[in-house]
């Protein structure tokens, strides 16, 4: 039923109509195109949607529109004219710190507890969240040695809005004191996942790796001891491949296989290096293609996105679900996932067919575009309409809109990078950005002279001890072994198969592989096949009950620490120690410098771990305790038009070194519309998403953030759950030819009716089982990794899986 209302929103009246669903939030996200206020949690925890509302604080999200007709509604964005984040905005959303604060003290607390908050003596100590990649600035609260806020630092002028659940602060100071921490090294005394375990020493733990691992390395070569290493949150990384290099391994499994390498190494064929959105100077256009900046920044900021709305920008959206950019969107493609190479096909054709490009730049700075003519002629308009969803006058839209803005910005994410033909997808993204004009000009997409620190390659050794990946890949995924990282697949099949050599043993830093592999059922026969595993990890997650020998680790703000994540932004940043790691724990760079001394690679590590930040610090001629004074260090932009760091120094659209590579040298027609086609068994498309509360499978002991989303869901159109009679509410299985899991269902019609959305990530702490139910809801159990692969990269798809949705 519509409703007619009159609105007052910061002043301004308007007279509209309005479902009897839809939320204040909803209005004033996608009507009134505010981009401060934004979706949270949904029950009122979090704060993020807090509008005033006849002088009354109350969440917009729970507020339905009609209620609030006639009534005076003032959101942050009335607060200010500054373009970050205020200490008016913070006040606005959390008036009561002390309450707040006190949730600290609400959980039980390792090694007994201690006096109230508040008690003693209170501290304030400038720092950055480490949770996620936007690393925003953050005002620590430490009373009585624990951790207890983190406010938005308003005051040095960094980026500091915080994510829009406050995760970072909800999850930091709860995880930091968490009962379930754990607090001692523990070797397996029982079969493999019983969930049997003894207290050992340091020494034992690591005396007991250091021969199992020099064992294998003298029996079997050092390629059969793997690592597997997760995103980044300070140096743990940069220390586990230094490792890995000395050792002489070449058996090293990163996320970036499938998430980042595609883009980059896209970017490196056809103008010759990664870009990011340029933040110093706003577009006239910036086009958000699989990202989702609300919940995943992938390091560009919600704040900037809030700028350019302000300025009079506009927003091009391209993502099957309604996000919070799309909502925010002037043109929203909702494209059917898997799709979309076949999209970037069609927009290149009207763009080379109605001559839409920059005219200078393909007639002098650009290498095939004769070749790029011919291939777009392959496709029709009807064809990538019918492939991608999309209607063909929002392709056409977006054609026009994005070449004819200058500047425009591309912020492609993750979500190009999950599938068999992603490295050609990102090939035609790259090729659109360069034949219109956007690279390295203000406000489009730029390439940054990274802050002189060591530069993590360096850092890793690969110079010093170059890694034979060939011996485990040969000739395949010839650019996932640049980029010093193997599929998690070739892993699994080293194992499992002992194809091309056998992988014996594994230690994981920074991961949780049974939930965060593709494929899980042949993670977990590889995991249980492995003679010898170790993980570091603060929880006992499925993947650390199935190992021999589990470290317990000293998280960010409990060691001293630099972070230089994400890579591709070009800063690095100090994160001062402020509280000591519970029990027995010691940081990731400690337990592998200690590590490495008893493999007898002491020569390339030091006495003491924490000198491993000086020379990370070394081109900056300052130590750790100096640059700490300073914070962070920043890139620098110089916009050299034209200046394209490729063998011919021009954009190669047409590239030799990859037809020497034995790859396709240009994106053809046939592997951009690739992708997998529903059946009568499998009628649906699935695809996944980061839920806004946790970072991908991680943190689902933080009470806060169960409190806020308890179950993972899944979403379905209201017409197609009809027609399936299915309930809102309930569980329902979700099944792929792979197998089936369960999730709470929720109704989305903004949605295709043919689309499945689930969570990702998700396995249940609170069961009393050593497995912890990564069975029951893991969206991995879905997905695959045989069949087509991506030959340059070897990433499969993740997303546009046939499926199909039942009642439990």
């Amino acid at each position: 039923m519509q409703h007619s209302v009159r609105l007052k929103v910061n002043g301004e009246v308007r007279d509209m109509s309005v479902g009897s669903t839809r939320t204040l939030l909803d209005v004033l996200q996608e009507d009134f195109r505010l981009s401060r206020t934004k979706e949270g949690c949904g029950v009122g925890e979090c704060g993020s949607c807090t509008v005033a509302v006849e002088g009354k604080l109350v969440n917009s999200c729970l507020v339905l529109a009609v209620d609030a007709d006639g009534k005076d509604v003032v959101t942050m964005e009335r607060l200010g004219s500054e373009p970050r984040f205020t200490s008016m905005m913070e006040a606005f959303q959390h008036p009561d710190q002390g309450a707040w604060r006190a949730r600290a003290g609400a959980f039980p607390i390792v090694n007994g507890g201690g006096p109230d908050p508040g008690t003693k003596n209170s501290t304030a100590v400038f720092t950055f969240c480490h949770l996620c990649p936007s690393h925003c600035s953050m005002k620590a609260i430490v009373e009585d040695d624990k951790v207890v806020d983190l406010e938005p630092d308003v005051e040095s002028g960094f980026y500091a809005e915080q994510c829009v659940l406050k995760k970072g602060r909800f999850t930091i100071p709860e995880v930091m004191v968490h009962k379930d921490r754990l607090l001692y090294p523990q070797k397996r005394v029982g079969a493999r996942g019983e969930g049997k375990w003894e207290r050992i020493s340091w020494d034992e733990a690591l005396d007991t790796i250091a021969a199992k691992f020099t064992e294998l390395k003298e029996k079997y070569g050092p390629q059969s001891v793997a690592f597997g290493l997760g995103e980044p949150k300070g140096m743990e990384f940069a220390y586990g491949q230094r490792l890995a290099s000395a050792f002489g391994t070449p058996s090293v499994v990163t996320p970036g296989w499938f998430c980042g390498v595609p883009k980059i190494m896209a970017a490196s064929f056809t103008y010759g290096g990664s870009t990011v959105c340029d933040e110093d100077n706003l577009p006239a256009l910036l086009c958000c293609w699989g990202s989702n900046l609300g919940y995943t920044t992938g390091a560009f900021r919600r704040e900037t996105l809030s700028k350019i709305i302000e300025a009079g920008g506009k927003i091009i959206a391209i993502d099957p679900r309604d996000t919070y950019v799309a909502r925010l969107a002037d043109l929203w493609l909702k494209v059917r996932p898997g799709s979309d190479g076949a999209l970037a096909a069609g927009v290149l054709k009207i763009i080379v067919e109605e001559k839409l490009y920059d005219r200078d730049i393909v007639d002098h700075w650009t290498v095939g575009f004769d070749q790029l003519q011919e291939e777009v002629s392959r496709c029709s308009l009807d064809e990538v309409e019918r492939l991608t969803w999309v209607p063909r006058r929002q392709i056409e839209e977006f054609a026009r809109r994005y070449s004819e803005s200058k500047p425009a910005a591309m912020h492609a994410g993750n979500a190009l990078c999950q599938h068999a033909n992603s490295f050609q997808i990102r090939r035609a993204v790259a090729i659109l950005q360069s034949i219109c004009g956007n690279i390295n000009v203000p406000g489009g997409d730029v390439f940054l002279n990274h802050a002189p620190f060591t530069r993590p390659g360096k850092f890793y050794l690969l110079s010093k001890y170059p890694r034979n990946t060939q011996l485990l890949l040969g000739d395949k995924f010839k650019l996932a072994q640049m980029s010093t990282s193997m599929p998690s697949h070739v892993w699994s099949k080293a194992i499992l198969e002992e194809d091309p050599y056998p992988i014996k043993a594994s230690f994981f830093i920074l991961t949780n592989p049974l939930v965060s592999y593709p494929n899980s059922e042949d993670t977990y026969r590889a995991l249980m096949k492995l003679e010898f595993s170790v993980i570091s990890e603060l929880f006992m997650t499925p993947t650390a009950a199935l190992a021999d020998i589990v470290l317990p680790v000293a998280w960010g703000m409990e060691h001293e620490e630099l972070g230089y994540w994400p890579g591709w932004v070009g800063e690095i940043r100090a994160y001062p120690k402020l509280v000591d790691p519970p029990g027995e724990c010691w940081p990731d760079a400690k337990i592998i410098n200690e590590l490495a001394k008893r493999l007898g690679l002491g020569a390339d590590f030091w006495e003491d771990a924490d000198e491993g930040l000086d020379e990370m610090l070394k081109p900056t001629g300052m130590d750790y305790q100096k640059f700490k004074e300073k914070r962070v260090l920043k890139p620098e932009r110089e916009y050299r038009r034209h200046h394209y760091p490729t063998p011919s120094g021009k954009i190669e659209i047409y590239s030799e070194r990859l037809a020497e590579m034995g790859y396709d040298p240009i994106p053809r027609w046939q592997e951009l519309s690739k992708m997998k086609n529903i059946s009568e068994e499998y009628p649906l498309l699935l695809s996944d998403a980061r839920e806004e509360a946790y970072v991908v499978n991680g943190y689902k002991h933080v009470a806060s953030l169960r409190l806020m989303r308890p179950d993972p869901i899944v979403q379905l159109h209201p017409d197609t759950a009809h027609k399936l009679g299915l309930q809102e509410g309930k569980w329902v299985y979700i099944e792929t030819e792979m197998g089936r899991v369960k999730q709470r269902l929720s109704l989305n019609r903004k949605i295709d009716p043919r689309m499945v959305i689930a969570a990702l990530g998700w396995w249940f702490p609170e069961k009393d089982d050593p497995e912890q139910g990564w069975r029951e809801s893991n969206v991995n159990m879905l997905t695959s990794c045989g069949g087509d692969v991506d030959p340059a990269i070897g990433t499969v798809s993740l997303r546009g899986l046939p499926c199909r949705v039942r009642g439990e």
